[in-house]
């Protein structure tokens, strides 16, 4: 009896986690279908220098909850002459600015889904302050290695076919509820599979209680910075999205298979592969122009995020965990948080 137990809650947990990713993906597709309307709006917004089109990809990743569509466009407007190369590339970097959100969206809709835990949260906050402290430098890096040509020589041509697989698979049901649905109610259908996405994950993923023989195991094999960081390449590179996989950190923390600081340099790998998309993109939108943009921005943060995990690691995390801390230890800094990573961008739009 105990066997056909143990059997069953396995076939189930081993069905339930390629059931959970499948759905997982198909609700960022369709968060990022019920999104993408706003984009128009912002592709028609007059962008001059790089300090405008910064703002402009950040905005836009965060209203398609996805920096992909957002530096397409960018791309895009340098194919067809309405950007310069170092406003493409601010575009670009401003898009992955704002492609971190996701995962504070991910937190606060489990948070509002009744898990009353901070962690979704603060997980959020630490991705993001992250991604800020790379992209940032990153993007002044890549505007002087644009303006004194270091990459203009480089080619590369991807394997064909080898950036279609979502498209492929999530494509048709996509296209589907999209016709059906006002963009507004896609938005809301992706949500709701998300939630039903986090469920299966549960299912799962047993529960490691901290100070357990199980957690300690897992927490020595992934607690190194270059193991982290060698994941977060490898998964967003396997994904193509650094949407999907740094919103995988939420489950996976509130399960307590991960730590906070070993968020850090995750989301500092999965920031230099999320370009390679991209990059495929911009061969076959805009040339060599284009594709020197994207692999200026993909060099820029490597070479910074390098710098930090070799020379600065341990105080660079003690701050990034520590401002995290503070952002959320009440409503009213988080909300001020929120205020200031809308404002800043919205200001650079403006300016």
């Amino acid at each position: 009896m105990r066997r056909r137990l143990f059997s069953a809650r396995f076939s189930t947990r081993l069905l339930s986690a390629p059931g959970g990713l499948l759905l997982f993906v198909f609700a960022l597709q369709l968060i990022k279908a019920g999104a993408t309307a706003a984009l128009p709006l912002l592709s028609a917004l007059d962008a001059a220098g790089p300090v405008n089109a910064l703002g402009f990809g950040w905005l836009g990743a965060y209203l398609s909850l996805s920096g992909s569509p957002v530096a397409a466009v960018g791309i895009s407007l340098l194919t067809g002459g309405s950007l310069s190369v170092n406003e493409a590339f601010a575009a670009v970097g401003g898009s992955r600015l704002g492609a971190s959100f996701i995962v504070l969206a991910a937190g606060y809709v489990l948070y509002l889904g009744g898990r009353r835990n901070a962690d979704g949260l603060s997980i959020g906050v630490i991705a993001l302050l992250t991604t800020f402290t790379t992209q940032g430098p990153a993007t002044a890096l890549g505007l002087i290695s644009l303006h004194y040509g270091w990459l203009d020589g480089v080619r590369f041509t991807p394997p064909g076919g080898a950036l279609d697989a979502v498209d492929r698979l999530y494509g048709p049901p996509v296209e589907a509820v999209d016709a059906m649905l006002p963009a507004a109610l896609v938005f809301a259908a992706g949500i709701g599979v998300l939630l039903a996405s986090f469920a299966l994950f549960d299912r799962a993923l047993p529960r490691l209680e901290a100070g357990s023989p199980g957690f300690e195991r897992i927490v020595a094999r992934l607690d190194g910075k270059w193991v982290m960081f060698a994941a977060g390449c490898a998964v967003t590179a396997m994904t193509l999205s650094v949407s999907i996989s740094l919103t995988l950190l939420v489950p996976l923390s509130l399960k307590g298979y991960l730590r906070r600081q070993q968020v850090i340099p995750y989301v500092m790998g999965a920031n230099i592969t999320t370009f390679v998309d991209t990059l495929a993109g911009a061969l076959a939108l805009g040339g060599a122009a284009a594709f020197t943009v994207v692999l200026t921005e993909m060099l820029a943060v490597t070479a910074i995020s390098a710098a930090i995990l070799f020379v600065a690691y341990d105080s660079y995390a003690r701050a990034i965990l520590g401002l995290a801390s503070k952002v959320t230890h009440n409503r009213r800094t988080f909300s001020v948080f929120l205020g200031a990573i809308v404002a800043v961008p919205a200001v650079l739009l403006l300016l």
